[in-house]
């Protein structure tokens, strides 16, 4: 298929649209077996198999063998018995790795990591992708023999955080093998983020109690782990910020068609 690949995040849910596709029009298993067997809500299903989600993005796939193959393989994986979350999650490495893809502008420097480190950085790559990987899939089946809905919600939690660090080990892989180590923003304007954390600073600001403390088991753990992934958002803000950043409005993109 002509062009740039898919980013890690978008070619999983592009493989799991192929598969939900694969499963039911190909292997002829029902909208609701399908969604189980990919760890998603039937709803997801019927809108992927519509075209109601991300419509415009599969329609070069449908006429794409290799991917086509790719989504087969993973279907009757995930009959074999193959959790979920990482039959997936190969799959779309395998999807994303397929074009090497032009980095984007902004800015990239070339590697300068000795040749020890660069021979080693494939391995350990591969190693921690499989950790999360393995995580993601301990952390789905834990949260299936959990049997009310807190509980449930702390193990996906995890396991969406972890199929995220997979994403994101899988993205540096491709720059890294490109010998790219390090990337500016591109897109966006130090305006744009100023602006995020006024509105995040201001969202706070509406909260008339400090609620966690009131809380207790894991209402509380539930809690406490929002207000952690603030702070993370605080900080990736203000690490944006530092990353070279252009002064100004954005950039304007260029438009296509009507508006």
């Amino acid at each position: 298929m002509a062009g740039s690949a898919p980013s890690p995040t978008v070619s999983v849910q592009v493989v799991q649209a192929l598969v939900a596709r694969e499963l039911v029009e190909g292997l002829g298993r029902s909208e609701r077996e399908a969604a189980l067997l990919l760890g998603l809500v039937p709803s997801s299903v019927s809108q992927y198999l519509s075209g109601k989600r991300l419509g415009p993005v599969l329609s070069p796939y449908f006429g794409d063998d290799e991917a086509r193959a790719i989504a087969r393989e993973t279907a009757q994986q995930l009959i074999g018995g193959v959790p979920g979350p990482r039959a997936v999650l190969e799959a779309a490495i395998r999807l994303s790795g397929r074009h090497g893809g032009a980095p984007a502008r902004g800015g990239a420097d070339r590697m300068t990591l000795s040749p020890e480190l660069r021979r080693a950085l494939p391995r350990w790559l591969r190693n921690r992708i499989a950790g999360e990987q393995s995580a993601v899939a301990e952390c789905m089946r834990l949260a299936q023999r959990s049997r009310d809905e807190l509980t449930r919600a702390v193990f996906r939690q995890i396991a969406s955080d972890s199929l995220r660090h997979a994403e994101i080990v899988a993205s540096l892989a491709g720059h890294l093998d490109r010998g790219i180590a390090s990337s500016a923003p591109t897109g966006i304007s130090r305006a744009d983020v100023e602006a995020l954390i006024r509105r995040e600073h201001e969202a706070e600001a509406t909260s008339e109690i400090d609620l966690g403390p009131r809380l207790g088991g894991l209402m509380r753990v539930l809690w406490e782990s929002m207000e952690a992934d603030e702070r993370k958002h605080e900080q990736l803000l203000q690490s944006l910020l530092t990353a070279g950043l252009a002064e100004g409005p954005s950039p304007r993109r260029r438009r296509t068609g009507r508006a």
